[in-house]
């Protein structure tokens, strides 16, 4: 065999074609790679590249013909596969209109039913696959068994107590995981992360009786905190102390099988189950489970990094990652990095912040969820046009020493956490080769990922310099689209953040929609920590559009320690909560916290309507009340997203069409004979708009609304609901392939008569006038003044014009999720004239109407 491989390369050398090497699914690793007779595997062709690539005088292209290239192991580069004497190698699809397919999957076959009473089907699970967490059937992702609990469960020490022994008869008690969803506390679905802008996993260690235990060291992790003082804060500075007292639900319970798109995986008999989806053929379609971790690992070191390689036109599919499902879990402190190691709790990345020297440095250097496709130590390693989807993991890590390095046109769905992720936390102060920089991710399609692990963002930067994340489209995600610094946490002690290196990144051009779509407490752009050493050398933010974010938290949010920031000439529009938000007490540079993190909010086309100011080092000047992103500047708005070379990616199709996947986190309040019900949309639409949810009650009920009027008011209400009796409420979704399974069914609620009262007026209720006839409104929720208030939900409120008696009505979910002291809302009346002095009276509306109005200050309408 050696003999014959040393045949080959001589061959090869001796090739006048070695520039170019030839792969296919269907050539032969004993042949030369010419395109007569191509090689097999890309692994293969990466070892003929080796032997020649020192005497480049050209590029080297290999040549991958379509088709699917199922690895054994991971195709694994170093120093030694980097292009020389400037110049490239070059893996590249040998058709410019197929993508070649690098797989970590194996196929599932052997399907047969054998429940035809559920429409149950099984099959044997392929050679050398221990476990799964996601399957896919004709590219379209089955998620695993998922349900309410089926009894209530009291915590302790060790996991928790249940009020019967019904889950100890469960076919595999070991495998359950308990999965603890964030996102906004709403009428009966309450928020029980590790903060809303979470989704801690643990799995079971074991049930007996009426005794769960969790797996160690995923339960204390997410249970046990270091406090700073008798019921002060965490020590980590970061959520609170312990996920909340019951899941949001269990998932991989074969007794859960049933719903359509959901699979079981038994482990000891190494056998799939599952319930196909309406026009899904078991017989015929194509099953793949992942089974390598990781795909692509192109790793140098400081002294010999990585360098000129690129990847075009190649599609990375099928990474599994299993971390979750060991005894780890996921207990996720923020943007999918975790708690990981025993007592980690008590030590990971709190530094000087644990008592007895015990912390771990430096601050915050938390585990980052590992990506499918990984880069360490690189120099100028190109993506171009590739696409990422169906990963387990994240899609793509540039991580430490990262310089040079770029991913454009490509991309990005399907990915069960992070999109992208650049650079770490875990080097704040790295140096020379350690630093990552100068790097860009632009003109890339970013949807769908998060779709397993529900705090995964869009673009995950920690500490880098000179990185440009510009024109890329990010939509239908579940957290925050762009993630950008770290460890700014400390002023909440009154402390510095985390020093670091961070300088001069701009975030500039990007189209962001439909975010937030069930976590809260972000953002579409959102930054922590410093971001340079001034104002001029620190972050730029600019040329941005971000609209439509369904849960609560700030378009553009400069979070704790956020310094050196300039947020300038972004449309923002339809947001929950504030359009900027917030500002912080400086530390830095020994500072006393008596003045605030130098910021610039300059020029921003918005609803929010501050006023200019200048007062401790934050300055608001020249930003423009709009009613419709419309009214912003058009060069803003085509300069947004994809440039014009890029565009057509958006048109592209991954996967086969579908019906949505189901609405999650439904919520009820119930009335007399009634129910108002709420919910999250769907995160992937399945390739076509959502157009109506159905709503159908435990009693049989039911109620329609479109998706239009669902984005407008954000519940519906169902009505024939019998008192007296719990019921529970289910939504599916329907788009023009079809309607979704049904969700998992709300937390049940008793209708029956009850006093409500009309609410209280709404809290601190300003008007701020702007420019064309428009004035913002802000408001709190009535509860704010009157705690006496709660009871029936704020369903919209109706802001009365003075003079003329014009009546304006604000809803939606930043309506049905302001809740308490902390937060302010806000919308904007317009039509108004110009000189003419106005009052604005708020009064908040639940089931019984309208309530007692609370008036703004005068404003005058500045002239044209």
């Amino acid at each position: 065999m050696v003999f014959a491989r040393l045949v080959v390369l001589l061959l090869f050398l001796a090739s006048g074609a070695a520039a170019q090497v030839y792969v296919s699914p269907a050539g032969n690793d004993a042949n030369p790679g010419t395109q007569p007779r191509p090689v097999r595997t890309p692994e293969h062709a990466r070892d003929l590249v080796r032997a020649r690539n020192r005497q480049m005088t050209a590029d080297i292209t290999v040549y991958l013909q379509p088709g699917t290239y199922r690895l054994t192991r991971p195709l694994s580069l170093d120093a030694r596969d980097s292009g020389a004497n400037g110049h490239t190698v070059i893996y590249t699809s040998a058709t410019p209109s197929a993508m070649p397919v690098i797989s970590g999957g194996i196929a599932v076959t052997g399907w047969k039913l054998v429940d035809g009473a559920r429409n149950l089907w099984s099959a044997p699970a392929p050679e050398g696959l221990q476990n799964a967490r996601q399957l896919y059937i004709d590219g379209v992702r089955a998620t695993r068994t998922r349900g309410r609990l089926p009894v209530a469960v009291t915590p302790n020490n060790t996991g928790y107590t249940a009020s019967s022994d019904i889950m100890a008869g469960w076919r595999d008690p070991a495998g359950l995981e308990f999965v603890y969803t964030g996102g906004n506390s709403i009428w009966s679905e309450r928020e029980v992360g590790l903060g809303g802008w979470t989704e801690p996993r643990c799995p079971v260690a074991s049930v007996r009786g009426t005794a769960i235990t969790m797996a160690q060291p995923c339960w204390d992790n997410s249970t046990r905190r270091i406090l700073l003082g008798p019921g002060q804060r965490t020590a980590n500075l970061v959520g609170p102390a312990s996920v909340g007292k019951q899941p949001s639900y269990v998932e991989n319970a074969f007794e859960l099988l049933g719903t359509p798109g959901q699979f079981y995986f038994d482990r000891a008999a190494r056998t799939f189950y599952y319930v196909p989806r309406a026009g899904e053929d078991l017989t015929k379609a194509g099953v793949e489970a992942p089974l390598l971790e990781t795909l692509l690992f192109a790793e140098g070191t400081a002294g010999a990094p990585v360098h000129d390689i690129a990847f075009r036109g190649l599609q990375f599919s099928y990474g599994a990652w299993m971390g979750a499902s060991s005894p780890e879990g996921f207990s996720e402190i923020q943007a999918n990095y975790t708690l990981t190691g025993p007592r980690a709790w008590a030590t990971q990345g709190l530094c000087k912040l644990a008592p007895g020297g015990d912390g771990q440095c430096p601050y915050g250097a938390w585990t980052k969820m590992p990506a499918n496709v990984r880069l360490r130590y690189s120099q100028r390693i190109q993506f171009r046009g590739d696409a990422f989807l169906h990963l387990g993991a994240a899609g793509l890590d540039i991580s430490d020493g990262a310089q040079g390095d770029s991913v454009e046109g490509c991309a990005f769905t399907d990915i069960s956490g992070n999109g992208v992720e650049l650079g770490g936390v875990d080097k704040p102060l790295a140096e020379g080769a350690g630093v990552t920089h100068d790097d860009s991710i632009r003109n890339n399609h970013i949807w769908n990922v998060g779709a397993e692990f529900r705090g995964g963002i869009g673009i995950v930067t920690g500490y880098a310099h000179h990185v440009m994340i510009e024109h890329n489209q990010i939509d239908h995600i579940p957290y925050a689209a762009i993630s950008m610094g770290w460890g700014g946490w400390p002023d909440k002690i009154k402390q510095a953040g985390q020093a670091n290196y961070s300088q001069n990144n701009i975030v500039a051009h990007n189209r962001i929609f439909n975010i937030m779509l069930v976590l809260a407490d972000g953002g579409g752009i959102y930054t922590q920590g410093l971001t340079g050493p001034s104002l001029a050398m620190g972050e730029k933010v600019t040329g941005n559009v971000v609209t439509d974010q369904f849960g609560s938290g700030h378009a553009i949010y400069t979070d704790n320690g956020s310094c050196n920031i300039t947020v300038s000439g972004n449309v923002i529009f339809n947001t929950n909560f504030d359009n900027w938000g917030s500002r912080h007490a400086d530390y830095y540079n020994g500072k006393d916290g008596k003045t605030r993190d130098p910021l610039a909010i300059l020029n921003n086309y918005w609803q929010q309507g501050d006023a200019d100011s200048e007062k401790d080092n934050v300055t608001e000047r020249g930003n423009r009340l709009i009613d419709s992103p419309a009214q912003a500047p058009a060069a803003i708005l085509e300069a947004a997203g994809l440039e014009k070379e890029w565009r057509p990616l958006l048109d592209r199709t991954f996967g086969k069409p579908g019906a949505p996947e189901s609405p999650s986190r439904v919520a009820a309040f119930a009335g007399d004979g009634y129910a108002l019900v709420t919910w999250c949309p769907p995160v992937y639409e399945g390739g076509a708009p959502v157009q109506a949810y159905t709503v159908t009650s435990s009693g049989g009920a039911r109620a329609s609304i479109s998706a239009e009027v669902f984005r407008s008011a954000s519940y519906v209400k169902v009505p024939g609901i019998a008192d007296g009796a719990a019921s529970t409420f289910t939504v599916t979704a329907k788009n023009a392939h079809g309607d979704s399974a049904p969700s998992l069914p709300s937390r049940p609620v008793t209708p029956g008569e009850m006093p409500i009262r009309r609410p209280a007026p709404p809290a601190r209720v300003t008007a701020l006038a702007g420019a064309n006839g428009i004035v913002s409104i802000h408001f709190q929720d009535p509860a704010a003044v009157d705690k006496k208030a709660p009871g029936a939900p704020v369903l919209a409120y109706a802001v009365t014009v003075n003079p003329g008696g014009r009546k304006v009505t604000f809803t939606g979910r930043r309506v049905l999720t302001l809740e308490g002291t902390a937060h302010t809302t806000f919308s904007v009346v317009d039509g108004l004239e110009p000189g003419q002095t106005y009052t604005f009276s708020v009064a908040a509306v639940n089931p019984t109407g309208e309530g007692e109005a609370a008036v703004t200050n005068p404003v005058t309408i500045p002239g044209r």
